[in-house]
């Protein structure tokens, strides 16, 4: 039988490793509930990366090859053409994106009967999937059939329809009209929010000291803008540079490559042409530019932050 002090030191015992226990797991409950979640993006977003990052130093039968792929896809003349579009499409229309947004916002940040009917129709072409957006612009820029050639034509406009998608002239200032139409209202909901967010009283010295509306904008609304116009900014073109879907569908980088960008030059090496390391290749240059453009956000937005 087991002495009566032997029993109350292992009751003692016991009891140290009951509270021992439970103040482990309170302080470790953090990894604990955060580990599904982490295994999930290291599954759909770390093995991606590191397997595009084989493919595009590897053959097509999985030999080692070097940066032989990097070298094949910047010796091809298209590359440099599409690299060029894709500056042209994003920075036309992050421009006009973020100018049309932030005029919207602050036009729906007055005072006006009907201001909430308009703040939700402004919504409309944002929730709008992209695929039918895109579908159904091409279709009202069809060079026959087009509402939009037929309004410019019967107004006088026009003396004859303009094939919009098919001239390689028009077809990107064209493509640019409709992204900035899908994305501006995203702008201008970012905007409006940071909008509520400044103080009444400075609009209320800066009427004091008699600024008129434009003052206002230029000395108020702006400089506390700054960081969700850099944010916004950077959001639209991180998307502008992955985005394929309005060209894809409405060009599919035609006329003769004049619509073709990056993303839709990979989506071709891989699933047209079968090019895998070239396709890699280029994703890998891709993905390096926009992690220093991130990068470099960070940067400006801790500075910002810090001032």
């Amino acid at each position: 039988m087991i002495s009566t002090p032997a029993r109350g030191a292992a009751a003692l015992r016991a009891s140290a490793q009951g509270r021992r226990r439970p103040d482990f797991v309170a302080r470790h409950h953090g990894p604990f509930f955060i580990s599904p979640a982490l295994l999930a993006l290291i599954a759909l977003i770390g093995y991606p990366l590191i397997y595009t990052a084989w493919l595009s130093v590897t053959d097509d039968r999985g030999n080692y090859v070097g940066f032989d792929n990097f070298n094949e896809i910047l010796d091809d003349r298209v590359t440099a053409l599409a690299i060029r579009n894709t500056i042209v499409y994003v920075g036309w229309s992050v421009f006009f994106q973020v100018l049309l947004g932030t005029a919207a916002a602050i036009l729906l940040n007055q005072r006006f009967p009907g201001r909430g009917f308009v703040r939700s129709a402004l919504l409309v072409p944002w929730i709008v999937p992209a695929i039918v957006a895109a579908t159904t612009w091409a279709w009202m820029m069809h060079t026959e059939f087009g509402i939009v050639n037929y309004i410019l034509v019967e107004a006088g406009a026009i003396a004859e329809p303009i094939g919009w998608l098919t001239n390689r002239d028009t077809v990107m200032p064209a493509l640019i009209a409709v992204n900035v139409w899908k994305m501006f209202p995203f702008v201008a909901l970012m905007v409006l929010a940071g909008l509520q967010a400044v103080p009444e009283t400075l609009y209320e010295a800066a009427r004091v000291d008699g600024a008129n509306l434009w003052q206002e904008i230029r000395f108020v609304m702006l400089p506390q803008l700054r960081l969700v116009l850099a944010s916004v900014t950077l959001i639209l073109t991180i998307w502008g540079f992955n985005g394929i879907t309005i060209i894809y569908t409405m060009t599919r980088g035609g006329p003769a490559n004049r619509s073709l960008i990056t993303p839709i030059q990979i989506f071709k090496q891989a699933f047209e042409f079968l090019r895998f390391g070239e396709a890699a290749a280029l994703s890998v240059m891709l993905f390096a530019f926009l992690a220093l453009l991130t990068l470099a956000y960070l940067r400006l937005f801790r500075a910002a932050s810090e001032d």
